[in-house]
């Protein structure tokens, strides 16, 4: 028997439920396809950015190995670098998940003057100014690929859920309801010919 009474009103009101989880299930299906291109385009975007970033801290440790051998230890020139304030983060909508952006003010990096210092020094500042920059983005585009992943999840369990619940209950409780609304009519339709057979 269906979970609920074999009326003309409650198959119409499962048909309009029937019709809109097939509806909310293809939206789900939808938005599982563009979160999962989005988030294909920022992993191909992370590697991209990871190479640089250890390419980048190559060239930077060499050229402060440089800067080491030079002028000795630069780590007491190191404590007088400006701190980056700079940072800021917005953030952008993809299908309802919150995406960060991280901006960074585009100013050089602060050279720590030239009493104590080399070229060598200056170009690994210049250097690491540059992987911050790209840590940045990194971090960006890596907190996006994990808010995405965890809303592509989310949005895979409530389309299962319809696919594979919702909707074939829907779907057989529609046909036991038909059924059952079928059996009645024959019945009525056989007890108005007994009727109408029966002498005055």
């Amino acid at each position: 028997m269906p979970n609920v009474i074999p009326t003309k009103g409650n198959l119409l009101a499962l048909r309009r439920s029937l019709s809109l989880a097939t509806l909310g299930y293809e939206m789900m299906d939808r938005k599982r396809n563009i979160l999962i291109r989005e988030m294909m385009g920022l992993i191909e975007r992370a590697a991209d950015i990871q190479g640089k970033i250890d390419a980048t801290f190559r060239t930077a440790y060499a050229s402060l190995q440089a800067a080491n051998i030079t002028l000795g230890n630069c780590e007491g020139l190191a404590q007088s670098a400006p701190v980056e304030d700079s940072l800021r983060i917005r953030f952008r909508s993809v299908m309802g998940v919150a995406l960060p952006s991280v901006t960074m003010a585009d100013t050089p990096p602060a050279m720590l003057g030239f009493a104590f210092t080399n070229s060598m020094l200056d170009e690994a500042i210049i250097h690491f100014h540059a992987v911050l920059h790209l840590t940045c983005e990194l971090a960006e585009v890596e907190t996006s690929i994990y808010r995405l992943a965890y809303a592509i999840k989310k949005t895979q369990k409530c389309a299962n859920a319809l696919e594979n619940i919702i909707i074939p209950d829907y779907k057989q409780n529609l046909s036991l309801i038909a059924e059952a609304l079928e059996e009645r009519e024959r019945e009525e339709f056989v007890r108005m010919k007994v009727v109408k057979g029966k002498p005055r």
